[in-house]
């Protein structure tokens, strides 16, 4: 597929931004999604299952290419831009929104990052998230 994912060190987002959202009035385990400027946000569900956190974007008349999926930190930041295809004479009504596009989900759980996979169909964005494998420290006795 054409999608682009990175995971890098900058963000638009300061660590500041970051741990304002950890310490949020929202109960843990719930999901923060927001809105920045100019850009549209389509609508966005996050949800999860037994092995994965799954975000579905519904953004219909895109082709791969066209997103940018980013990954900082927690922040999982779904970009692009979707162009008008006609020209504007005069519109007598106008839902569809065109332009700039952002949406970022704060995940408050660990994934693992080598293996997140999106995939776009019939009009949705749909990125998988697969939850970090719990780690299981052993304790050695020393006999002391």
């Amino acid at each position: 597929m054409g999608l682009i994912f990175e995971t890098h060190e900058s963000s638009d987002r300061t660590p500041a931004d970051l741990e304002r959202l950890r310490r949020s009035p929202f109960e843990p385990g719930r999901w923060t999604i927001w809105q920045t400027g100019q850009t549209w946000r389509p609508p966005t569900d996050v949800f999860e299952t037994d092995e994965a956190v799954i975000v579905r974007v519904e953004i219909a008349g895109m082709r791969d290419a066209d997103f940018l999926i980013t990954l900082h930190d927690q922040l999982l930041t779904v970009s692009g831009q979707r162009a008008d295809p006609s020209a504007k004479v005069a519109y007598h009504q106008l839902e569809v929104r065109y332009g700039e596009f952002r949406t970022e989900v704060y995940l408050h759980w660990a994934v693992e990052q080598t293996d997140i996979s999106a995939a776009y169909q019939d009009g949705f964005l749909i990125i998988t998230l697969p939850k970090a494998k719990v780690r299981r420290v052993r304790v050695a006795d020393t006999g002391q």
